[in-house]
């Protein structure tokens, strides 16, 4: 007697009809009337949105300039980079390593992270995040630029203060919590 493997048959998931409402999304970084903000010093340009894949998933295009990157930080959905140019300093819970241009760094949702560009020129990287709203978070307290290479705005200090302010209030909102090095 040989042994068979225990199977059940379970229904096959049918694919949802398309969605006619959806859009192609074609994004141009350079192209005109593109969202562009300065956080934290780098240029971010958003090239597709939640409100463009249902939430989904948004992607924006990074520039880091030398000395640039966020502080260190944790949220609750996935984030992925893909180094296009450059090199970064990836810090993932309290490891720290040189990634550079043509690799790929997914960052787990909670885990602390932060990148540091220590390389004397520009880095520039595709950001992933998924389900979207990242994106929204940038733009509520970014400052906007113009273009995606403008130099980063010189807010005043009144500036900086009122946005450290929407920083804190947005954070929870954002499922976006600061975390020390």
């Amino acid at each position: 007697m040989t042994d068979t493997p225990n199977t059940t048959s379970q229904p096959i998931p049918t694919i949802p009809p398309d969605d006619p409402k959806r859009r192609l999304t074609v994004a141009d970084p350079d192209g005109v009337g593109m969202p562009r903000i300065s956080v934290v010093g780098n240029n971010y340009t958003i090239l597709v949105s939640g409100a463009q894949t249902a939430g989904r998933y948004c992607l924006i295009d990074m520039l880091v300039p030398d000395g640039g990157g966020p502080p260190p930080h944790r949220h609750d959905f996935e984030e992925m980079f893909t180094l296009l140019e450059g090199e970064l300093e990836f810090t993932f819970r309290s490891e720290t390593q040189t990634v550079r241009a043509g690799s790929t760094v997914n960052v787990p949702a909670n885990a602390p992270h932060v990148f540091k560009n220590k390389s004397g020129k520009m880095a520039h990287m595709l950001c992933m995040c998924t389900p979207a709203g990242q994106e929204e978070f940038f733009l509520a307290v970014g400052f906007p630029v113009d273009s995606r290479t403008s130099p980063p705005p010189k807010p005043s200090k009144e500036e900086q203060a009122e946005k450290g302010r929407l920083l804190a209030t947005l954070l929870p909102k954002y499922r976006t919590e600061m975390v020390k090095a």
